[in-house]
């Protein structure tokens, strides 16, 4: 805690409680731990994000989150017949039910959230149907995650091991697991939602993607690690002090240190992670470094590296084809409220002023907008 604090070089701090399931800690711990931030905050405003999926929300829970002002994720994947394909507890029973309990318990105790929306094979065709579902359950901050999950080799699998572990620049094309959402898929879903979003919804419904989307076509660094040139700066803590380069990365040869034997500040700006994030730009193959997008998307995350290049190159992003798709069709809105944003007027204007053509407010697609 003391080191968290005393790593950020801002006047703000924040912690992000994730994996697994925090509220299996109780109360009780996020009690202390809110103590813990009080006594070694030396001036620094400390923010908690705190991401559940919902079950075990009960009214001491929404005390607690409102008092503390948690921002909530809450893990919802649309209707329940889409939520509960895969959201569901160890007996195998669904989860719908008591995620929207949960839900009430956050209204009722006015506790501010977002929702987390893993889009997997199924839900990836039902783009509207799991939109319109998050506007009525009263989400007005959204978050699309891609299910991508690659299926292990036989030697993991013989070693008792159910994940692929991270690929590397040499990894062979691998299978995907039946429920990974295809890349063509995931990008007619983003492109749907964003359609109804630009004509309805602008200002009203705060999408993640799009918002940090604006953020780049307006020349500002991207708000998500997922689309900077570089990365490295999101680590993962477990509970025995060991430090990982990502949360995507929690496997062996990704540990870099440890709380114990030296300061978190010192293992973030090391070498070790250094490197991490500077191999994301360096490995990039060279279908991504003439293409169009890459000013938007800087080929994703590298856990997502591994099929290959038109021209048989390895470390092509899974999902190349969905961003490819999703940055092409919004380009003429994000010009437009781009423009409007520059010029001292809300990008809301666009619903009623209309998506630009090709020679309406701004220049065309590059690898260079602005």
């Amino acid at each position: 805690m003391q080191q968290q604090i005393a790593a950020q070089r801002g006047p703000e701090v924040l912690f992000a409680w994730q994996g697994g399931e925090p509220t299996l800690m109780g109360v009780e711990f996020f009690e202390r731990a809110v103590a813990l931030q009080h006594r070694h905050a030396a001036g620094r405003t400390v923010q908690n994000a705190f991401q559940t999926n919902g079950v075990l929300l009960n009214d001491a829970w929404g005390e607690f989150l409102k008092r503390e002002n948690f921002l909530v994720g809450l893990s919802i994947d649309g209707p329940q017949p889409l939520h509960d394909l895969y959201r569901v507890d160890k007996g195998g029973k669904p989860t719908f039910d008591r995620v929207m309990r949960g839900l009430e318990v956050l209204k009722k105790h006015g506790v501010e959230f977002n929702t987390l929306t893993v889009v997997h094979r199924e839900s990836a065709r039902q783009p509207l149907e799991v939109y319109r579902f998050l506007k009525e359950i009263g989400s007005g901050f959204l978050q699309f995650i891609p299910l991508v999950e690659r299926r292990p080799a036989a030697e993991s699998v013989a070693r008792g091991l159910d994940h692929a572990p991270p690929p590397t620049p040499d990894t062979a094309e691998t299978d995907v697991t039946e429920w990974t959402v295809r890349a063509a898929d995931y990008g007619e879903f983003l492109v749907t939602i964003f359609d109804e979003w630009v004509r309805a919804d602008v200002g009203k419904v705060f999408v993640q993607l799009f918002d940090v989307s604006l953020g780049i076509w307006l020349g500002q660094p991207s708000g998500l690690c997922l689309f900077r040139e570089t990365c490295g700066d999101a680590v993962a803590l477990e509970h025995n002090g060991d430090v990982f380069s990502c949360d995507h990365f929690v496997y062996p040869g990704y540990r870099f240190g440890n709380l114990l034997n030296h300061s978190l500040g010192e293992l973030v700006r090391g070498p070790q992670q250094r490197a991490f994030g500077a191999a994301k730009a360096g490995t990039l193959p060279a279908y991504c470094r003439s293409c169009d997008v890459r000013f938007a998307c800087h080929g994703e995350c590298p856990k997502n590296r591994f099929t290959r290049t038109p021209a048989g190159e390895p470390g092509l992003n899974y999902l190349c084809a969905a961003y490819q798709r999703f940055f092409c069709h919004v380009d003429p809105a994000m010009r437009g409220m781009a423009w409007l944003a520059q010029n001292r007027r809300a990008p809301a204007e666009i619903m009623t002023l209309g998506v630009p053509g090709k020679g309406g407010f701004g220049k065309s697609l590059n690898r260079n907008p602005g």
